[in-house]
């Protein structure tokens, strides 16, 4: 396992070694800008067919819209709802082989209740009964059994209070019980593709940003000369003469150093920043809020709530439990030309939040209750339709006049097809020699049988952030003991787990620890008693060097 964990590592090392080497003139088959869901998906794509990759981003991994999600792996519902049968068993497969094939350690069964209040008309009723049967059939038709995500099911009043307690009795008719896939964390799926695409080869390279794009005339390995810090001699690492490499201006931000990185095809995955290199693409982006809330306003249930919007066809509010004693509760589709690195949710959304899932509590939630709160983009593909929240979730494959392949849409669900139709589409437009797309049967790092994972020597939240890496988490506390306390008194993370994350997951500062391999920074009060822990793991870096 230890040679496993070497090559899927991140490390700064790393980093400074594969960047010198593509500045220095190397040629890759293809070069990945974006590091989020669909971005990282791509590295592993082509990385696992064989093809030589390299990923900018710059910032962080999962910076963007990726670590904003609900998180959730869902089977598709929702499209089933606007007659979109073809998206809704796309995610339903994808469910599937997240669920059982890539990433069980990642993603677990999660129970919904819809509870009938009476605000829910028996119409109403009976039609989001009769699409939960439609979402079943999904079920059974991709083959994820009953025994993983369990049919619905109507409860009784006292069994619907039985498994959410907060909720309000009276008028209570009962409930609708359904079964939908949960992410421990999509900010940690994003890491985790990273590094088994890494363990493919894959360069990954955050704080790497973009500046420019440009094609050189001819072709073959040694067409163009193009400027920037490199020797000025053009290294093929990849198979197939196709069209010139194309060259991307780039700034290494940790040094301020410019380079020129050249590749066989890119890969545009930036999301909402998109038209920066694919002018040609128009996108109705829109904010998606959710509050962070203690679990025990909800009486501490391990099971989410479904609450229709009032007024909105189609659209629920959602409650979910994140098992470490916080609950999300989202989500809003708010149309926005305002494309900001960290979205701010506005009063209204907060507001109506609140009021909607108050609406069937016994005690209501106020402002006084929020512990935090975040918001996201979608980068939404523009349409007819006159509401971001009708437009599609589709994805599409856009290749502009400068070579530059675009991915964009799709939902976090989808990623691996949206990866595997932008790496086809590469590989076609430069005719790269590549061999057929494996992440559909590929374990993601630290994948494995529910049963195995069942038997992992770890504590149990371990295995659910690492799976079967969790021991070698616990192993960086053997000869100190200190790293296995928690970060800050009421979080569970441990020391440990920002070491790790120094050591092998390619965090670079105190962001990268406490925003996206972590979460500790969702609760701003959190955030700051663990500075200090996230400090001292970075220094443990330079004294324990791999």
């Amino acid at each position: 396992m230890t040679g496993h964990l070497e090559r899927a590592s991140l490390t700064a090392e790393r980093r400074t070694r594969e960047l010198a080497e593509l500045a220095g003139g190397e040629v890759v088959d293809l070069l990945v800008v974006g590091g989020g869901v669909t971005g990282v998906g791509v590295a592993l794509d082509a990385a696992s067919r064989g093809l030589s990759v390299a990923l900018v981003e710059a910032r962080d991994l999962a910076f963007g819209t990726s670590r904003w999600s609900s998180k959730l792996v869902h089977g598709g519902l929702r499209y089933l709802a606007s007659g979109d049968l073809r998206l809704a068993r796309e995610s339903a497969a994808e469910r599937e082989i997240l669920m059982r094939r890539t990433a069980p350690h990642l993603v677990h069964p999660l129970p919904i209740v819809l509870p009938l209040t009476p605000d829910v008309p028996a119409t109403s009723a009976l039609v989001t009964r009769a699409g939960l049967g439609f979402g079943d059939l999904l079920r059974r038709g991709v083959r994820t059994p009953s025994t993983v995500l369990p049919p619905p099911r109507r409860l009784s009043a006292v069994e619907t209070l039985g498994m959410v307690p907060g909720l309000r009795e009276a008028g209570l008719r009962g409930g609708l019980l359904y079964w939908d896939g949960q992410l421990v964390d999509d900010a940690r799926l994003v890491v985790t593709i990273a590094r088994t695409a890494a363990a493919f080869g894959a360069r990954i390279l955050t704080r790497v940003r973009v500046l420019a794009v440009r094609h050189d005339a001819g072709t073959g390995p040694d067409a163009g000369t193009g400027t920037g810090t490199g020797t000025g001699t053009d290294v093929y690492s990849g198979g197939g003469l196709g069209p010139a490499p194309i060259t991307v201006q780039a700034l290494d931000t940790l040094t301020g150093r410019h380079c020129r990185l050249r590749a066989r095809a890119v890969v545009n995955a930036t999301g909402v920043w998109a038209p920066g290199l694919a002018p040609e693409i128009r996108l109705r982006p829109s904010r998606g809020t959710h509050l962070v809330l203690p679990a025990a306003v909800f009486g501490g249930t391990p099971t989410a709530l479904s609450v229709p919007i009032p007024g909105e066809r189609n659209r629920y509010a959602l409650v979910l439990p994140q098992g470490d004693g916080r609950v999300y509760v989202g989500l809003t589709d708010v149309p926005t030309d305002e494309v900001t690195e960290q979205p701010v949710p506005d009063h209204q959304e907060i507001t109506q939040l609140l009021n909607v899932v108050s609406g069937v509590l016994a005690t209501p939630v106020d402002r006084a209750d929020l512990l935090g709160v975040f918001a996201g983009l979608r980068p939404l593909l523009d349409g007819p339709d006159g509401r971001t929240a009708d437009l599609s979730r589709r994805h599409t494959v856009h290749v502009g006049s400068n070579r530059v392949i675009t991915i964009v849409g799709g939902k976090l669900t989808t990623y691996r097809r949206m990866a595997e139709d932008a790496v086809d589409a590469a590989v076609a437009q430069a005719s790269l020699d590549a061999g057929p797309c494996r992440t559909g049967r590929l374990p993601l790092v630290g994948a494995a049988s529910r049963r195995t994972l069942a038997t992992v020597p770890a504590p149990r939240r371990l295995v659910a952030r690492y799976g079967t890496q969790a021991p070698a988490v616990l192993e960086l506390a053997r000869h100190d003991p200190r790293l296995l306390e928690p970060v800050t008194a009421g979080v569970d993370v441990t020391r440990a787990e920002l070491v790790f994350a120094v050591l092998h997951e390619g965090a670079l500062d105190e962001g990268d620890l406490l925003d996206r391999r972590t979460r500790i920074g969702l609760v701003p009060a959190d955030r700051a008693a663990a500075l200090d822990a996230a400090r001292d793991a970075l220094s443990y870096r330079a004294a324990h060097t791999l």
